[in-house]
């Protein structure tokens, strides 16, 4: 049965799957739902428009769904997904969409939110992502599957961190993040590649020496981008990483500030000055 301590304060559109623990003073606004098997510990709040799945845990003072932290925000409906098996730690604010940025901030499954991150509006971060304490994400941001972000480490908006990446603790992350690689320092800097976190996520041997010797080539040869990735693509052609490795590098070569998302801003931009001027 539903647990719902008496001091708890729940919307009456929200909807609730029927093992659900909501512990002492937690808030749960309307639109809300939370599927089977989701505890909320203490002080929790939920704001509003959020979609829960399964089995995720919320502990002391997190508060999702709230409001865009955009001066463009004017009110519009924006909405928050967070897939299954997630552990949302003490002081974790992740905040809805924008219209601006599609609308949405997700969560995917079996992600591990530490103490104080913020999640910005129209995030996604996707599954297995690990972000350590006090992580700040800016709007925007894609975390692919299985990347990790140490302690205090701030990421610029628009940013992509790619999948089994590494972001070292108190890092300034503003450019795209590669798969497989380990960004670092201040100012960032791809240092190696993620051997040990594409061993523990069940990558071949094969694939992770080819990556380690593609790294060579893509990060310490001085021939112009294009030509390294051409030299990659032909000498690792059947091998995946490497070509996915690749595809985000040119992508975020493309991109405005070495940052491939940043492109559907740039067009946004033009679209609206280009209204300016035919009104």
């Amino acid at each position: 049965m539903t647990q719902i301590h008496p001091t708890a304060i729940i919307d009456a559109s929200v909807t609730l799957a029927e093992d659900v623990e909501v512990g002492p003073y937690c808030v749960i606004g309307p639109g809300v739902t939370i599927g089977s098997g989701c505890v909320l510990r203490d002080h929790v709040t939920i704001v509003r428009d959020t979609d829960i799945g399964c089995h995720n845990t919320f502990h002391t003072a997190c508060v999702v769904g709230g409001d865009p932290q955009d001066r463009k925000y004017a009110g519009e409906k924006s909405t928050c997904t967070i897939g299954d098996r997630n552990e949302i730690r003490e002081h974790v604010t992740i905040h809805r969409g924008t219209a601006n940025g599609g609308g949405c901030t997700t969560i995917g499954s079996e992600c591990l939110l530490m103490v104080g991150c913020h999640i910005a509006h129209d995030c996604h971060l996707m599954n297995h992502v690990t972000l350590a304490n006090q992580v700040m994400l800016a709007g925007h941001i894609t975390i692919e599957d299985g990347a990790s972000v140490a302690g205090g480490a701030g990421v610029h908006h628009f940013v992509t961190i790619g999948r089994l990446a590494f972001v070292g603790g108190l890092t300034r992350a503003i450019r795209d993040v590669p798969p497989f690689t380990i960004c670092e320092g201040h100012p960032s800097e791809i240092r190696a590649i993620n051997v040990i976190g594409m061993s523990r996520a069940g990558v071949s041997q094969e694939e992770i020496d080819a990556v380690k010797d593609s790294f060579k080539l893509l990060f310490r040869d001085a021939r112009p981008l294009a030509e390294r990735l051409s030299a990659v693509r032909d000498a690792y052609g059947p091998i995946s990483s490497v070509q996915v490795l690749c595809d985000a590098m040119e992508a975020a070569s493309v991109g405005p500030h070495g940052r491939a998302r940043e492109a559907s801003r740039e067009d946004d931009k033009w679209k609206a000055r280009s209204s300016t001027v035919s009104s």
